[in-house]
């Protein structure tokens, strides 16, 4: 089979290389953006390692010879999967790729904006070595966390921050907390119990037509008063105009996003003004070891599939 990577913004290819070597098999590397970039330069190719560039309806009647697309991630917003089934491309994601990255990136965030570490680091910057700056800090223990999207990450942050002492409430359509599998400390609530309960607030879920702007300005009515919000899933969750209004009005005490509706983050967004609103780079998901693995797996993914061998991660069931 022939095998392409669309397109890739890593530094070099030679992890991939090295698995597709031992298989002895090749590739190509292209610079796919659009649609028509796809349709134009790979056709014949029957497996396609992908970032990016975006595979569509009108993309997969082009391409009859593409039988696999591996996305270089967990999710798949640029693959139309129902246009997938219908063309019979069997599509493949790493959903297990970065996800102590992505749940130590959101504790990151959570206990730097609880223990006001960003504000208290600018102000004695600024001469003032006051802790009272800080007032008011609650103690772990006293403190509830809730998490939205009890998923594979999702249920990786809510461990380590019980571990740390934190009580924990989840909501999640799909997963119910249990003895059997060790989540039993997770108090499963309705997302309304959820947002009333949380002294801090995580998101952990994909955005859907029925989530999109979950947390608006009726949501964050319902949250306590000085809560905390974390964000490291999908930018769409927020909406970011209600939140800003939130974050100066002190209902939100403050917020820590790794992912924005628009990256990156506007200059003229009302977020950027905001001290206490910290915004990371989209960069939860990166760790040199993490970056490895993900580019390790896509490629044994596709030798996997090249051989007609049983493949791991087949988002679309032909």
């Amino acid at each position: 089979m022939k095998i392409v990577i669309t397109d890739l913004d890593h530094a070099d290819q030679n992890m991939e290389r090295e698995v597709f070597a031992k298989a002895g098999m090749e590739f190509d590397l292209l610079e796919c953006k659009t649609e028509d970039d796809l349709i134009n330069q790979i056709k014949g190719y029957n497996i396609a390692l992908n970032q990016y560039a975006p595979f569509t309806k009108r993309v997969f009647d082009a391409l009859p010879d593409l039988k696999q697309i591996i996305r270089y991630g967990v999710g798949v917003n640029n693959v139309d999967l129902a246009a997938a089934k219908e063309a019979g491309v069997q599509v493949c994601n790493v959903p297990d790729y970065g996800m102590h990255e992505v749940s130590d990136h959101a504790i990151a965030l959570s206990l730097s904006i609880i223990r006001k570490v960003p504000k208290m680091n600018k102000a004695v910057h600024n001469g003032v070595w006051d802790f009272t700056v800080a007032m008011p800090i609650r103690r772990f223990s006293q403190t509830t966390v809730g998490v939205v999207g009890l998923g594979r990450i999702g249920r990786l942050y809510a461990q380590k921050m019980h571990a740390l002492g934190f009580n924990i409430v989840g909501f999640d359509k799909f997963y119910k907390p249990s003895a059997a599998d060790g989540t039993d400390y997770i108090k499963a609530g309705t997302l309304d119990e959820v947002l009333a309960s949380a002294d801090i607030f995580a998101m952990f879920c994909p955005v859907t037509s029925e989530n999109f702007h979950m947390i608006d300005k009726a949501a964050i009515s319902h949250m306590k008063d000085g809560v905390y919000v974390v964000n490291t899933a999908r930018g769409g969750l927020i909406d970011e105009d209600a939140l800003a209004e939130a974050l100066k009005s002190g209902k939100v005490a403050a917020a820590a996003l790794d992912t924005t509706e628009i990256e990156p983050l506007p200059s003229d967004s009302p977020l950027r003004a905001l001290d206490n609103c910290q915004v990371t780079p989209h960069m939860a998901w990166y760790s040199e070891d993490a970056a490895l693995e993900l580019k390790r797996k896509v490629a044994e993914e596709a030798v996997r599939f090249a051989k007609g061998e049983s493949i791991n991660w087949g988002l679309v069931q032909l």
